[in-house]
């Protein structure tokens, strides 16, 4: 009895009805789909996750040799929790023209029309082949995607040349994208009753002398000329920011804690920003020891995402512009695994499904237009690979 193929519609029905939340399991649907690709004779592996809850998968078809595309995206999506859906995030509703749902913007219409080109290239005649990747942990800061490409290069498959993540850029070229970092900063302070403060430390004054630190790179970064790579960003430099702080337990008494994440945003070429950080932590420490030893800045790292630099007429880039058509200038202020990917020499592009301004939001969705111009250039990619 031959297997089911599902089209593209109906894959990211299955895969929109896991709830792959970040902070959970994505088990079900990696179990789902290495079911799915064996009934059509396609083997694929997983990473599992140091937890153990979580992996990710990687799948070839077409012959063994390099100079194949690799398809990447990632089966995590953003929380639900807080925000007011109005038809059910778990279920693929169809409305005025759009595919509403968790993740069918971000990131699982690509997953889905990624899957559905792997099964479709499995019989054609390929001359390079076609292989999937997909990650766990991406909205939660990109790192666990390291482990992905790694395990990928010391696989027994052919190394790819081109890899094209299908973040949403309403299939537009993307040839840039800004890196990031960020440390949780847990400033350790010495409490005594504010009257007599310059015998204590406040951790929150001190943390503030941290924030303050990056308000003036910022405020540099912004004078600066931008550089060639910088230029078409916008802002056209690398930003660092705080969005949430916590600490202190009464108004008289200085902080005997303050916590903070502290992260950067930056853009190709400019890097050494972790060191930077580090660095002003660790002036700031150095005064805070010279009243109470006992004090100190503690700075864990939550985060990291490599830039995605413009690599004028690499591979990835000629062949989607061949299969889309776009030649404009793209990049994007946000992160995503193809960083991870070209650290590794792999040349990458960003090109997908959808706008990112639906990702994360109450009824995100797809549009059926979107998801169609997926289906057309999956289709010329196989046909591509066959040449």
């Amino acid at each position: 009895m031959s297997a089911t193929t599902l089209n593209a519609r109906a894959i990211l029905d299955r895969l929109i009805a896991f709830p792959t939340v970040s902070r959970d399991t994505n088990l079900p649907l990696v179990d789902w789909l290495q079911d799915y690709l064996s009934a059509h004779g396609i083997i694929s592996h997983r990473i599992p996750s140091p937890c153990g809850i979580k992996a990710h998968l990687y799948a070839q078809v077409g012959p063994d040799v390099p100079g194949g595309v690799i398809l990447s995206g990632h089966t995590d999506v953003v929380p639900v929790d807080g925000q007011a859906w109005t038809m059910d995030p778990w279920t693929v509703t169809e409305k005025d023209g759009k595919l509403f749902g968790r993740g069918t913007c971000d990131m699982k219409g690509f997953d889905a029309l990624a899957i559905w080109a792997l099964v479709a290239a499995k019989d054609a005649p390929l001359k390079r082949p076609l292989q999937l990747a997909l990650s766990f942990d991406e909205e939660v800061g990109c790192m666990a995607v390291k482990d992905l490409v790694e395990g990928m290069i010391a696989s027994e498959l052919p190394r790819a040349e081109s890899v094209i993540v299908g973040e949403p850029s309403m299939m537009k070229v993307v040839t840039g994208h800004k890196g990031g970092s960020g440390f949780m900063v847990h400033v350790h302070g010495f409490e005594v009753h504010s009257s007599l403060a310059p015998y204590g430390v406040s951790a929150i004054h001190e943390g503030v002398r941290l924030i303050h630190w990056a308000n003036e790179q910022n405020e540099a970064n912004a004078r600066a000329t931008p550089s060639e790579l910088a230029a078409p960003f916008d802002p056209p430099y690398s930003t660092l920011h705080v969005g949430v702080i916590s600490g202190g337990t009464a108004h008289n008494i200085t902080a005997k804690d303050c916590e903070f994440l502290l992260s950067v945003r930056a853009v190709p070429g400019d890097s050494g920003w972790d060191g930077k950080m580090l660095a002003a932590a660790a002036a700031i420490e150095k005064t805070m020891q010279a009243v109470k030893p006992e004090t100190s800045i503690e700075m864990k790292p939550v985060f990291g995402v490599p830039p995605l630099s413009p690599e004028n007429g690499g591979p990835a880039e000629v062949l989607s512009r061949r299969l889309t058509g776009d030649n404009g200038t793209h990049v994007v202020s946000y992160g995503t695994e193809g960083g991870q990917f070209q650290t590794r020499g792999y040349s990458v592009v960003v090109c997908g499904p959808g706008d990112i301004a639906q990702a994360h939001q109450p009824d995100e969705f797809l549009t059926l237009e979107q998801f169609a111009a997926g289906q057309s250039f999956m289709e010329r990619l196989i046909d591509d690979l066959t040449q």
